[in-house]
């Protein structure tokens, strides 16, 4: 990416409509249940405010950051679940503050790190500020779904989501791989409508294996927000139907997915 500004300044936004969200919460409703078991809203905000930390470590103090990644590798999910406990238990207006000036931080220095050229270390491969704030852009939609579910809220999809779109193609031989399965051979081609009507592609434009559908939907699939049967999504060959089962943007272990709707079949969540 010869400019990440763009990045970074939709990463702002994304965070910022996720703040419009949740700032007016009661006490009550910041510990309404999502989608995630255990967690609630107060928990997903509070794991979002977990992981801008653990970025800013990275970016300065790289031995601590090692260290700290060393201590999470060894139980990753446990790792994940105490520190967004933590979080949770905080009052809501500490949260929402903390969670506020953690992203303004990261924002500076995602910004300083990228003018520098500098990568630094995470807890897959190293990264670039470009890819960092990215993949916070990534997550910050993703638990933003699962705050927006919670509170029965339908979101305006934006064009923000070519950012967790390209994540979740590039990802593609990852998801085999965490699985144990070997990844395909040949190249998929992706086509998938924008929320502004633009076709966003990847790919050969003649590749044999391909997927097709809304960005939203792939975007709520490669993030586990929703169950393959509840989007508009269509794959030709049998690898890519195969990816569309197993399709994940996020590191780590695979992930349990969500199960299909019963209330509206067909239907996918918005």
């Amino acid at each position: 990416m010869s400019d990440p500004t763009p990045v970074f300044d939709d990463l702002r936004e994304e965070s910022r409509e996720l703040d419009l969200l949740v700032a007016e919460l009661t006490e009550k409703e910041w510990a309404r249940a999502t989608p995630a078991p255990r967690w609630s809203i107060a928990h997903q905000i509070a794991h979002l405010h977990w992981t801008d930390r653990a970025a800013l470590l990275a970016m300065s103090d790289q031995e601590a950051f090692r260290e700290y990644a060393g201590q999470a590798l060894t139980s990753p999910e446990s790792f994940v679940d105490d520190g967004a406990d933590e979080g949770a238990r905080l009052g809501p207006a500490e949260l929402l503050t903390r969670w506020r000036d953690g992203r303004q931080a990261l924002d500076r220095a995602l910004r300083e790190a990228a003018a520098r050229h500098t990568r630094f270390p995470w807890f897959g491969p190293p990264m670039s500020a470009a890819s960092m704030a990215t993949g916070r852009l990534m997550e910050t939609w993703a638990h933003g779904q699962d705050v927006a579910d919670a509170l029965g809220v339908v979101r305006v999809p934006t064009d923000r989501l070519r950012h967790v779109v390209r994540i979740g193609v590039r990802a593609r031989d990852f998801a085999f791989g965490v699985r144990g399965l070997p990844a395909p051979q040949e190249e998929f081609r992706v086509e998938v409508r924008a929320p502004s009507g633009e076709w966003w592609t990847y790919g050969p434009e003649n590749a044999r294996q391909r997927v097709t559908g809304p960005a939203v939907d792939l975007c709520l699939l490669v993030t586990q927000r929703a169950h393959r049967a509840d989007l508009v999504l269509t794959a030709e060959g049998a690898d890519a139907d195969r990816w569309l089962d197993i399709a994940q943007a996020f590191a780590g272990p695979p992930g349990a997915g969500r199960e299909q709707r019963q209330d509206a079949p067909g239907e996918p969540p918005r």
